[in-house]
């Protein structure tokens, strides 16, 4: 094992090869002395006299209960404040108040406030609903796709923008507040009744998957738990935001497994309610935009 030694003074200035050292060396190694570049050290010593530059010209120092104000008196909420003003100004001087003003027909039926509509909605879905309902709005498990003809809420201009507004059990004195019941966790259907009508249901869209379970006895559960919403047929219910079952479209999955754990435990999605957080123009063209996108009816 190398016998390491500890550091030991040497004497300061230029080594045999001409090079200052520091004096310090350790096994016969000594530290050079290389000073920092010239303009390494111009830069640290121009970014020092900037930091004390700006203490003395902008906001920086906090005090017990305010802040210095700088020379300058800059402020990022009067910036702010100013942005906003004046994109509000800019937005007005577009239509923005006539949009605010203007029903959702007179707007779809404007050949002047349409195309506004549909640049405003556009980049208001981008900002706002796109995390959930995804960038082309084709929606995810749980998240319906606003490109198809099937609506909980129904599907026009007015009910997509009251569902815009009021939210689903968002906490809106008006919210849309439909109720899909755990069945089973609530001991309301036991597990075979469970599948059972599990199974008619899918048989509703010709997807029945066990034909050992009897359909007759799975219309009868259904007659008695699921028709006061969907209705006899399974056609749904937009006033009360039960889903058509006799299409192909399932906003929680349609295998086998994922309706029945429907049905088991119930289904209570949340959208948040958007009045207060966006101004009437933007949400009168996020309607417009989501109708126009093919499945508004």
């Amino acid at each position: 094992m190398t016998d390491l030694k500890s550091a030991t003074p040497a004497t300061t200035g230029p080594d045999a090869t001409g090079q200052e050292t520091t004096g310090h060396e350790w096994d016969g190694i000594a530290e050079y002395n290389n000073p920092l570049p010239r303009w390494w050290l111009t830069s640290l010593y121009a970014t020092i006299v900037w930091a004390f530059g700006y203490w003395i010209a902008y906001p920086a120092w906090p005090l017990v209960s305010d802040h210095t104000r700088g020379l300058l008196g800059y402020s990022t909420r009067a910036a702010v404040l100013a942005d906003v003003a004046a994109t509000k100004a800019a937005r007005a001087a577009l239509g923005q108040e006539k949009l605010a003003s203007a029903d959702l027909a007179q707007i779809a039926a404007d050949p002047t406030l349409m195309p506004l509509a549909l640049a405003t909605g556009k980049a208001a879905f981008g900002d706002n609903c796109a995390a959930c309902h995804g960038t082309a709005a084709t929606g995810r498990t749980g998240y319906p796709n606003l490109q198809d003809d099937d609506w909980l809420w129904g599907g026009s201009l007015d009910a997509i923008a009251r569902t815009i507004r009021v939210g689903i059990r968002s906490g809106h004195a008006d919210t849309r507040a439909g109720e899909m019941p755990a069945f089973g966790r609530d001991g309301i259907l036991k597990r075979d009744e469970v599948e059972t009508v599990a199974n008619y249901v899918l048989s509703l869209s010709g997807k029945a998957f066990a034909p050992a379970l009897s359909l007759e006895k799975g219309a009868e559960i259904f007659a008695q738990t699921c028709a006061a919403c969907h209705g006899e047929q399974g056609k749904g219910n937009p006033e009360m935001g039960a889903p058509n079952l006799t299409d192909a479209v399932w906003l929680y999955g349609s295998a086998p497994q994922e309706v029945a754990a429907t049905i088991q435990g119930g289904r209570k999605g949340v959208m948040p309610t958007w009045e207060g957080r966006l101004d009437a123009a933007t949400i009168k063209s996020l309607a417009v935009y989501i109708h126009g996108l093919g499945g508004g009816k």
